[in-house]
């Protein structure tokens, strides 16, 4: 694995440093306090094309490879996760799933708005009562003449209430994985509603929302994929999902790493900077070496996505070990900071709250740890 990044990449990156500190950082906190993302960063975030990472420039895209889209990640996050995750939905799961599976007309329909800012997506997987148990999902779709009737809810969707389109998986045929359909369902579809769910502990700013289907109907060309082979896709999703989440947890554990280096070296008590004190540097040095391990994990998976080799249990790995090492470095940076740290007027508290949900999503940690065991041991403890 070749670490050196290309001009280009280093370009980028310094792209999104550029823009995270200008667009994102001055309004973090305030985002954060009124729980709402200002709505014009949507298209901002189009137009320098960050919307459109890793789709082909002929159906919209700004191109580029899986780690660009990870430079680009970590630097959001490291200014805002909640940021992190509209871009990691809207052009992870959704846009790149379109680009890879979708027909002529759907690219054409959907990608050059979402690669623009123009439209944003939704995934529409995790319902009330099924979230690590994706395949026993209890949405439905039923044919209808030429088309389909899909009803049931889903929970915790990023960018629910913002959404165009909702990748939504239902179940078409018997129980288990084999009975999923995936379905692209625009939101204003009569019998589409979106309830913004509010006082989340952390990615406050974020729009996150409960989804209820009510005999929403929608043409056949609004499948995805083939019938029957939603949960396959879905999973697909998730494993490029898992590589963006790792990378966004990076970009956290380096903010919470470099406003505590600069606390730590301002900071006075017994008549000198607290940077000079053993067990100060102890949790320090304890924080970098864990953001760089998750760094370096994160880039393995994306060398192995992008030299088309199979990279899902790598992609499990990356996010285990990143979004528990990302809570880890914001604890510590809480430790650093002292009881300022325990106030929001210091960013370091919205570092741990907003790195706190990464352990549960899009497979939470447990889950990870059984997809990895699976892999190394050829022994499924799902079944």
């Amino acid at each position: 694995m070749d670490l050196r990044l290309s001009d280009e990449h280093r370009d980028l990156k310094a792209l999104a440093h550029r823009f995270a500190e200008e667009r994102i950082a001055p309004h973090a906190a305030r985002w954060d306090r009124d729980e709402a993302i200002d709505r014009d960063l949507v298209p901002a975030l189009g137009e320098v094309g960050f919307l459109g990472l890793g789709v082909p420039e002929q159906d919209g895209g700004s191109g580029g490879d899986h780690l660009a889209y990870c430079l680009v990640l970590e630097e959001l996050a490291r200014a805002d996760s909640a940021v992190r995750g509209i871009v990691s939905v809207s052009l992870g799961l959704v846009g790149k799933t379109i680009a890879r599976h979708g027909t002529d007309e759907q690219r054409r329909r959907w990608l050059p708005d979402l690669c623009a800012g123009r439209a944003l997506g939704c995934f529409g997987l995790t319902e009330p009562g099924t979230g690590s148990d994706a395949a026993s999902l209890a949405t439905t779709a039923r044919r209808d003449g030429g088309g389909w009737v899909l009803d049931g809810t889903k929970v915790f969707i990023t960018n629910g209430t913002w959404a165009d389109v909702a990748l939504v998986f239902a179940r078409t045929g018997g129980p288990g994985p084999k009975g999923i359909t995936a379905f692209l369902v625009p939101t204003g579809s009569p019998g589409f509603a979106a309830r913004e769910i509010r006082g989340k502990l952390g990615m406050r700013g974020q729009a996150t929302a409960e989804l209820a289907l009510d005999d929403v109907r929608v043409p056949d060309d609004c499948r995805i994929g083939d019938e029957g082979g939603g949960f396959r896709l879905a999973m697909a999703a998730l494993d490029r999902g898992r590589m963006s989440v790792a990378a966004g947890c990076v970009g956290a554990a380096r903010g919470a790493l470099e406003v505590s280096l600069r606390y730590a070296k301002e900071r006075e008590q017994f008549g000198k900077p607290i940077a000079g004190f053993q067990l100060v540097q102890e949790l320090l040095a304890d924080m970098a070496v864990e953001t760089d391990a998750a760094r370096l994990l994160t880039w393995r998976c994306a060398d192995l996505a992008d030299r088309g080799e199979p990279f899902g249990t790598e992609a499990s790995m990356a996010k285990l070990y990143a979004s528990e090492a990302a809570v880890r470095v914001a604890n510590n940076a809480i430790q650093v900071f002292g009881g300022y740290g325990y106030v929001d007027e210091y960013p370091v508290g919205k570092y741990l709250r907003d790195t706190r949900v990464t352990t549960l999503y899009e497979g939470t940690s447990q889950i990870q740890k059984l997809l990895i065991g699976r892999a190394l041991t050829g022994t499924s403890a799902f079944a």
